[in-house]
């Protein structure tokens, strides 16, 4: 087990605040970080939930995350982490600490990368594997990531350029519906007898029980959204017809248009 050893307390308060930074350095990292009792990986992750529920997203979180990556936490952890603590102490912290992982968490990229390994490396969430067992509802090539299984299941749900799902619905006789957050590229969504909704980075879609709706990449983006059912009482999925050629070009000619006058 590597040793922990601080100085910034002297560094940047030894004259000013000699006992705080004895405190800070001997006390804090020197004895407590190197108690043996818990593992220095666990050690990390504790300390970046804490600062995270206690709204702190300075240079101090940036400093325990680039900690929490050297002592062995992988990207696709710190994503879960965050996703699964920010059903607890709330969404937009959850986005600023994203922000200071998605700097934290960067990988060179190959000059001969394929599309997919450079739209991951720009993306805290992983792809997945190919989305095979819905394949035959989807136009197009899907992958499909879960985030977390445990109580509260989410899915990342990516769309290469073009793919889009086949019109369903999320059927309950009480509650149901599905929300969806778009964590990458661009897509749309569209319900059924209204206009499409362009969808980027940040952007939330609740969808009602028993509404008929598709979703999908842009023609020339990808797309990714995190996908998790809302509790209810009988639920299924029904899917229906593949989305036209026609209404998905016309969904994004629109949204363009759209965007272009406001």
């Amino acid at each position: 087990m590597s040793k922990i050893k601080q100085t910034a307390g002297k560094d940047a308060l030894g004259d000013f605040a000699p006992e705080f930074a004895h405190f800070n350095d001997d006390i804090l990292f020197g004895e407590n970080w190197n108690n043996q009792d818990i593992d220095l990986k666990t050690r990390c992750i504790i300390t970046v939930v804490a600062l995270m529920a206690s709204g702190i997203t300075d240079q101090s979180l940036s400093y325990h995350l680039a900690n929490a990556k050297k002592h062995g936490v992988s990207k696709k952890e710190i994503a879960a982490i965050i996703t699964h603590v920010a059903f607890y102490v709330g969404w937009p912290k959850a986005w600023a600490v994203f922000n200071l992982a998605k700097a934290i968490w960067t990988e060179d990229i190959p000059s001969d990368a394929s599309a997919k390994e450079v739209y991951q490396a720009s993306m805290i969430f992983p792809i997945g594997q190919e989305n095979s067992a819905y394949k035959q509802y989807f136009i197009g090539q899907s992958y499909l990531a879960p985030i977390s299984d445990r109580g509260f299941p989410i899915f990342n749900v990516t769309f290469e350029p073009g793919c889009r799902n086949h019109w369903h619905t999320h059927r309950a006789t009480k509650g149901g519906g599905q929300v969806l957050i778009c964590v990458g590229g661009q897509g749309y969504y569209q319900e059924w007898g209204k206009e499409a909704v362009k969808l980027q980075l940040g952007d939330t879609i609740t969808i009602p029980a028993n509404t008929k709706h598709w979703h999908g990449a842009s023609k020339d983006s990808w797309f990714s959204h995190l996908a998790f059912e809302i509790p209810g009482e009988n639920t299924s999925t029904e899917w229906s017809e593949p989305v036209s050629e026609e209404d998905y070009f016309k969904a994004q000619d629109f949204t363009q248009k759209f965007t272009k006058s406001i």
